[in-house]
């Protein structure tokens, strides 16, 4: 399925709308809470985004704030630049970025991942073809991206099977009501529920996510 994973690296293993609801069964099969969701909600979304820098600056907008906060943020950085590319973010000033809702520590993130681009030290595409735990090296050395970022880039743009994003409250908190688990659980518990759904962890995280996004009572 998808793209040949090297040395065994689940995580390099891909899902596809050609395989999406095939995957979402499978693990209805390996676990009744999902299977739960999936007959209560229906499939979730496959939530996908292009390879871009633009993306990338959605992700790290997304950085502890809500959807709704980044979007907009996002969409006055569309109309200030026309094209939100590496070379017109390093145009803007700090008040112009400021009048975008982008923080100050935000703008230092944007103004470094845009400089390892525009300087050809990070090459979005070959990051395509490299094992995860190669492109999260990579996109972690830079100042501003961490695990959840990187996590959120795999699942999203790369479309890697294997992810189960631990920095995500929504994730973690749809995890630990589907499975009764007490609020208090330490969240360095999870990743050995979540290791149950191994090799679809990314999949089973979108069916959290639709479970947490659909329940009128969000924990």
């Amino acid at each position: 399925m998808g793209i040949e994973r090297p040395d065994n690296d689940s995580t390099f293993e891909t899902f596809s709308s050609d395989n999406f609801h095939a995957i979402c069964d499978k693990l209805g099969d390996m676990d009744s809470d999902l299977a739960a969701i999936i007959r209560e909600h229906g499939y979730p979304p496959m939530w996908t985004r292009p390879n871009t820098y633009e993306t990338l600056v959605h992700i790290i907008l997304e950085q502890q704030v809500s959807l709704a906060s980044a979007l907009a943020a996002l969409k006055k950085l569309q109309e200030k630049t026309l094209e939100l590319t590496p070379e017109n973010i390093l145009k803007l000033s700090d008040e112009a970025l400021k009048s975008c809702y982008v923080s100050r520590q935000k703008t230092i993130y944007l103004r470094n991942l845009a400089l390892a681009l525009a300087e050809k030290r990070l090459d979005l595409d070959v990051l395509e073809s490299l094992p995860s735990d190669a492109v999260r090296s990579q996109l972690t050395a830079l100042k501003g991206i961490g695990n959840w970022t990187t996590d959120i880039y795999l699942m999203f743009v790369l479309q890697r099977a294997d992810i189960f994003p631990i920095g995500d409250l929504a994730a973690v908190n749809a995890l630990k009501r589907v499975k009764k688990l007490p609020k208090e659980t330490p969240r360095e518990n999870l990743p050995d529920i979540a290791v149950t759904w191994k090799p679809y962890r990314t999949v089973a995280t979108m069916i959290l996510w639709h479970h947490y996004l659909s329940s009128p009572f969000r924990s």
